[in-house]
């Protein structure tokens, strides 16, 4: 069977065209009206010089008219005066071939001024002039000869990183050669002192080494200089400046023994000693990068554009920008979600390990959450949308993200201060190594004092507790909590009693509405009165009468003079009537004189076990209503793997005795107290803190405000309205609670692991400093025995 003659798959008899007095084969319909649309361009000189067979052409993901939309435009369309310019990511180019098509085929279009591929990145940069065409059109032109165009993403973080990476490797490279060039010289410049050479060659070798050493020192050792420089201005004294120090010294005499013919030269130590040294600086380069994603824009990831539901067949295409609120969208099949909302098909598989940290794929079913961000799996499904832009969860993250990397753990900071002594020390110690050996040896002099720089640089210090704690929230992320204070995994290993909210933390906190007992009739609908009133709470038993008011929204109830009192419920003014929904005593408080002869004394007691809440007036009790919520599956056995690591647990709830009591036995906990209001925890734990406790608080991240503030550790449960407004300094991205233990054993393994860096750091230099003062160690050895200290240091960090 034939191949395909323009992607190279299987052709079939069926789809042939004759070009240039040949008949060709094609694959499929798609691959044929390509090769038509280059052949019949005059570019068929591509399928001569192409490396590979082109990709197969895919069908349009969109109508490429919502391209001309100016608010999609605006995110990616430069416009100035009547020019027009656009950068694109081109699916589908896999060699210049590619590209040299793409630049001919687009140039011939009337309008387009300009156009630049770069076949490496797969982008392409095209100029033209909007009155003369439009951008779709230039859209499905690229798609006509078998590419796949969509808006380039702003990937200005990408493009610093790889603008880092490369320069970088280029001043490693030239470290490298010159390091290799100057070994060969040095190497007949000391055979040479041993076979008698003659003062003009020895001259003219050294001139030479001198060449080839001084790009090295004037390139690829800057960023040694500048941050020594940097350090010095600011002072405080960094790694950086025996290192520079050692650099200048060894240059600089070995520059003058050059110019003067006399005493020695260095120029292989100085060589060797910046390749090691930018050697694993590149390698801890290469592992920061690995761990970068944190740092990514993650709002770049969701589409821009996305498809409104009219019914079950068709879909009109919308902007990202203009999407609302209760919307009905379309997410195809392998496309991520744009907006947080909820489940409108039967069933939708997702991949939320972006939001989350969970790697497996999730199965939702109709009503289920979906969050931005979130990849959709082989079937494309509805949803409905809850939030967009910047209250999604998504973006939430990002805010929270950008909060946590302001700040710097307190043990990296003493690290930089004892760093910062410690250079100090070296300064003074290289002085009087130096004095010694002047008198003992002036011609040993200059390099033991090499040797004692380098060898003792604290790089390896400096990097203990950093690259480590970096390990351990990578890590954290994968568990699905987000750290969002520095103390965290410092703080945690010193735990020993944990306070847990129910509601909305051992508890789903999606409630039901389970019954509604009335006592009394008023005008009106109580359930309704209650619905509007939960409308202005973020306690999650708000969610119960959320399709309540969606059935209500025709003729919503206005309230005025609403506010939530923290822990016992709600007030609001309806028709000059003051309501109040919560618990009894609170409500009880509103009744100024005699009760409605309707009401009896017992109407103020719960009519039996369960999660009751009254409505009221200020002539007593209208109707109690039952709500339910149903245990984390993740509840019982996180619960019991904290007891396991010796943590004392107490579960504080302001629901009944009764309901409290029932989930403790179900937990198999001792401790427990009902009725709590925000107070009283703020007092049951200040409490435990004054008896000498180290104290973690998980709760839900908004009622419990006061006592995750005043907690050592606090961890909320992540929503995306709670999630912006959290004071904790943890957020469980997930509703899996296995996360807390596993969290507290990470942060045990952390601080192992940086007690291990910094003793093998102290050790190190302990040995080495010694070996460098009585002149064992030259200073290329002092440079590789450096180097690797820091990267052992560094390895041992990455088995977090």
């Amino acid at each position: 069977m034939s191949d395909c003659y323009h992607c190279g798959l299987p052709a079939q008899n069926d789809f042939s065209s004759v070009m240039a007095g040949e008949r060709r084969l094609f694959c499929c319909f798609g691959c044929r009206a390509a090769a038509e649309a280059i052949h019949c361009g005059g570019l068929q000189n591509y399928y001569a010089y192409r490396d590979k067979p082109a990709a197969k052409p895919e069908p349009a993901a969109s109508d490429f008219a919502i391209y001309d939309l100016p608010d999609v435009q605006r995110e990616f369309v430069i416009q100035e005066a009547e020019l027009c310019t656009a950068k694109l990511a081109v699916g589908g180019i896999s060699c210049a071939a590619c590209a040299w098509l793409i630049e001919n085929h687009l140039s011939g279009i009337d309008g387009v001024c300009q156009v630049r591929v770069n076949a490496t990145t797969r982008q392409v940069v095209v100029a033209w002039r909007k009155q003369q065409l439009k951008l779709s059109e230039i859209f499905n032109q690229l798609s006509i000869i078998g590419y796949q165009p969509s808006p380039a993403q702003n990937q200005e973080a990408q493009r610093q990183r790889q603008k880092e990476y490369n320069l970088a490797l280029m001043r490693l490279a030239v470290a490298g050669f010159g390091m290799m060039q100057v070994a060969m010289v040095a190497v007949a410049l000391y055979a040479g002192t041993e076979q008698g050479i003659s003062a003009q060659w020895q001259g003219l070798l050294r001139w030479v080494s001198l060449l080839i050493a001084t790009p090295i020192i004037m390139f690829s050792a800057q960023p040694f200089f500048n941050s020594a420089r940097r350090s010095l201005r600011q002072g405080h004294l960094n790694m950086d400046v025996p290192v520079s120090l050692a650099l200048l010294l060894a240059y600089s005499a070995s520059f003058w023994a050059t110019v003067t013919n006399t005493g020695e030269v260095y120029f292989d130590s100085v060589s060797m000693f910046t390749f090691f040294l930018l050697l694993g600086r590149f390698l801890e380069l290469r592992a920061r990068h690995s761990c970068a994603f944190e740092s990514e824009n993650l709002q770049q990831l969701l589409p821009r554009v996305v498809k409104i539901q009219r019914d079950e067949e068709t879909h009109a295409v919308l902007p990202l920008a203009a999407l609302q609120v209760a919307q009905q969208v379309w997410v195809d099949a392998g496309s991520v979600v744009p907006a947080d909302g909820v489940l409108s098909s039967e069933r939708a598989d997702l991949d939320e390990s972006l939001i989350t940290g969970e790697s497996e794929w999730q199965v939702k079913r109709a009503g289920h959450r979906v969050l931005a961000g979130s990849l959709a799996g082989d079937t494309g499904f509805a949803m409905r949308v809850t939030a967009v832009g910047g209250q999604t969860q998504l973006a939430a993250i990002e805010t929270l993200l950008t909060k946590a990397e302001l700040e710097k753990p307190r043990q990296v900071a003493l690290a930089d201060q004892v760093a910062g002594k410690f250079v100090a020390a070296i300064l003074a110690l290289a002085l009087g190594v130096a004095s010694f050996w002047w008198y003992r040896d002036p011609q040993q002099c200059l390099w033991v004092l090499l040797s004692v720089l380098v060898v003792t640089c604290p790089c390896a210090l400096s990097l203990a507790t950093p690259a480590a704690l970096t390990a351990g929230v990578n890590r954290s992320r994968q568990l699905g909590v987000m750290i969002l204070s520095s103390h965290v995994l410092e703080s945690l290993s010193k735990i020993d009693r944990v306070l847990i909210d129910k509601t909305g933390t051992l508890t789903e906190g999606a409630f039901s509405l389970r019954q509604c007992l009335p006592v009394r009739s008023i005008n009106g609908d109580p359930l309704a009165l209650v619905a509007a009133l939960e409308k202005h709470s973020r306690h999650p038993i708000a969610t119960a009468f959320a399709n309540i008011r969606r059935e209500n929204s025709a003729q919503p109830l206005s309230l005025s003079q609403v506010k939530s009192c923290s822990g016992l419920g709600l007030e609001g003014k309806l028709d000059g009537v003051r309501y109040r929904f919560g618990k009894p005593n609170f409500c009880r408080a509103l009744q100024a004189g005699p009760a409605n002869a309707d009401c009896g004394a017992g109407d103020w007691q719960y009519p039996g076990p369960g999660m009751w809440h009254l409505l009221a007036d200020s002539e007593g009790p209208i109707a109690w209503f039952e709500v339910s919520d149903e245990l984390r599956p993740s509840a019982a056995e996180a619960m019991q793997q904290l007891q396991q690591q010796g943590k004392s647990l107490l579960l504080l709830s302001g629901d009944r005795e009764h309901s409290v009591l029932a989930v403790a036995k179900r937990l198999n906990l001792s401790h427990w107290q009902a009725e709590a209001t925000p107070a009283s925890k703020l007092t049951q734990l200040t409490g435990h803190q004054q008896q000498g406790a180290r104290v973690l608080m998980i709760g839900d991240g908004i009622n419990d405000l006061p006592v995750l503030a005043a907690a050592d550790v606090s961890v909320a449960m992540g929503s995306a309205t709670q999630l912006a407004q959290t004071r904790a300094d943890a957020v469980l991205l997930t509703g899996d609670l296995h996360a807390i233990p596993k969290l507290i054993t990470l942060a045990f393994r952390v601080q192992r692991i940086i007690k291990q860096n910094i003793a093998w750091a102290l050790v190190y230099n302990m040995l080495a400093l010694p070996a460098a003062a009585a002149g064992y160690i030259p200073p290329w050895l002092a440079a590789i025995g450096m180097s690797l200290s820091s990267l052992a240091v560094v390895c041992n960090a990455m088995r977090v």
